[in-house]
């Protein structure tokens, strides 16, 4: 995609070159500074009944008398912010997708002063707009005919708008990478095809890359990792990748992404319906490697790691069995009483791993729960920790990201529902608070560094007509690591 920004007022928009113009309209009434012809052609479709002056309602006109773009595009937006702002983009370009327009110029009509997120913003609504799955579907309809974007703004906000078109096109890089490697079905999506992601992520990027083998995580005593992997015939797969972009001697941002490419359940085997969605159960290994993709681009003067501990989680006479104990790597052990709670399963032995590495933060992202979507719906992320700063820059980097999160409690509390007669602990707590006792249990093995979880159970994926991964939350976590930046 080629992002630009063009410096014009509202009072000058006719001579715009491009083949639609796209223009957000804030508020009850047209502001004053817009250029009269425009205003009077908007004011007329109001009078008539052909528009209204509100959100998500659109006005089309083609080839408009006295302007030099071919198609015209007004979207009422609820307010000025950049959340409203993206809402009335994503409206347009849905529209605008199945005309013939190749170039895009995007303005405001009240010249309100537009921000980087504002050029961040443009660009995730056309990675939204132009993704089209097709890997194993030939029959998938053509991509949108758009390929280039001018974002219009003043002389002051220029800079600022650049800034986020070369930031929000990273993002959207990486969120497009994680959303084509989690929609991929489970028997294409593998543990080693996320290694082979991660190989060519860092030969194209510049990233160091680790791919571990079963010999080699038996080698380092990943006892909990093995018994989730040990029911499937597909190769696990220990994933290690490192952005480089401070000393060695800066301490690292460490993200864990759990890397489930289908799970069943194992031996406590899931209901039928909707299985098939169970491929989304690596959207956090996904949204590992969409960071790294997109933190890879922007260069950014620190150091971040990658951990993807990956594998299937099936039935079979060689799989974990529910009252089994196992030692993990960090030597506790668990009974695993449900082998259905398998994400905290390996992600506990990638979060002992991660303290090699002494972090200077470590995030881990899974979509760990279903209690997490009961709790929250699909449309903020789970956000776990005890550590109050931390929670305040990942809810920050949420909302800047438009890929927002909600804290929720840690109490000690919940930490006695893990008891367990046979082993340090066990694996799943009561069913109430379901997603705070995962995490809890997550927090078991995580006392030497400062730590967060976010469960993204219920914004990984859409279900229904829309099925498909969301790429969520590269936004959140690319956000996150550019503000550890000193």
């Amino acid at each position: 995609m080629d992002f630009r920004h063009l410096v014009a007022a509202p009072a000058s928009l006719s001579p715009i070159v491009a083949d639609a113009l796209l223009l957000v309209v804030h508020g009850s009434a047209l502001d004053a500074s817009l250029e009269p012809a425009l205003a009077a052609l908007i004011g007329e479709a109001v009078e008539a009944g052909d528009f209204q002056l509100k959100a998500g309602k659109t006005l089309y006109v083609h080839r408009p008398a006295g302007f030099k773009v071919s198609r015209l595009l007004v979207v009422g937006a609820a307010a000025t912010g950049v959340k409203s702002f993206k809402a009335a983009v994503a409206t347009g370009l849905a529209q605008l997708k199945g005309s013939g327009a190749k170039h895009v110029a995007v303005a405001v009509a009240d010249g309100a002063p537009l921000t980087a997120l504002h050029g961040e913003a443009l660009t995730s609504s056309v990675a939204d707009a132009t993704y089209v799955y097709r890997h194993t579907k030939p029959s998938a309809p053509k991509a949108p005919a758009m390929t280039r974007f001018t974002l219009v703004c003043g002389k002051a906000q220029a800079r600022d708008v650049v800034a986020g078109l070369q930031r929000g096109a990273a993002i959207a890089a990486g969120v497009t990478l994680a959303r084509e490697c989690a929609n991929r079905p489970g028997n294409f999506c593998t543990p080693t095809y996320l290694g082979e992601q991660a190989k060519r992520l860092g030969k194209e990027h510049g990233l160091k890359v680790e791919v571990l083998d079963r010999k080699a995580v038996e080698k380092l005593g990943m006892g909990s990792f093995l018994a989730v992997a040990q029911g499937s015939t597909e190769p696990l797969r220990f994933i290690v990748a490192r952005y480089e972009g401070a000393p060695k001697s800066q301490a690292p941002v460490v993200l864990v992404g759990k890397g489930i490419t289908f799970d069943t359940g194992g031996i406590s085997i899931k209901p039928s319906a909707e299985m098939d969605e169970m491929k989304y159960d690596m959207g956090g290994a996904a949204s590992v490697l969409g960071t790294l993709r997109a933190i890879a681009e922007i260069k950014p003067k620190l150091n971040v790691i990658g951990i993807i501990p990956s594998c299937d989680n099936m039935p079979s006479g060689h799989a974990v069995k529910p009252g089994d104990v196992v030692t993990s790597l960090s030597g506790q052990t668990i009974e695993i009483l449900n082998t259905d709670a398998e994400g905290r399963l390996i992600l506990c032995d990638a979060l002992t791993y991660a303290e090699r590495f002494k972090p200077a933060v470590v995030v881990d992202i899974a979509t760990l729960t279903g209690a997490c979507v009961v709790a929250l719906g699909h449309h903020r992320s789970g956000l776990f920790t005890s550590d109050d700063a931390l929670a305040a820059e990942l809810l920050n980097a949420g909302d800047a990201a438009l890929d927002p999160c909600w804290r929720m409690p840690l109490d000690d509390e919940y930490d006695e529902g893990l008891k367990s007669n046979f082993a340090d602990m066990g694996n799943v707590g009561p069913r109430a608070g379901g997603a705070i006792t995962a995490a809890m249990f997550l927090k078991r093995f995580t006392a030497k560094y400062r730590w967060a979880h976010l469960d993204i159970a219920g914004t990984a994926w859409k279900s229904g007509a829309a099925k498909g991964s969301t790429g969520r939350p590269v936004g959140l976590l690319t956000h996150f690591v550019l503000a550890q930046v000193k």
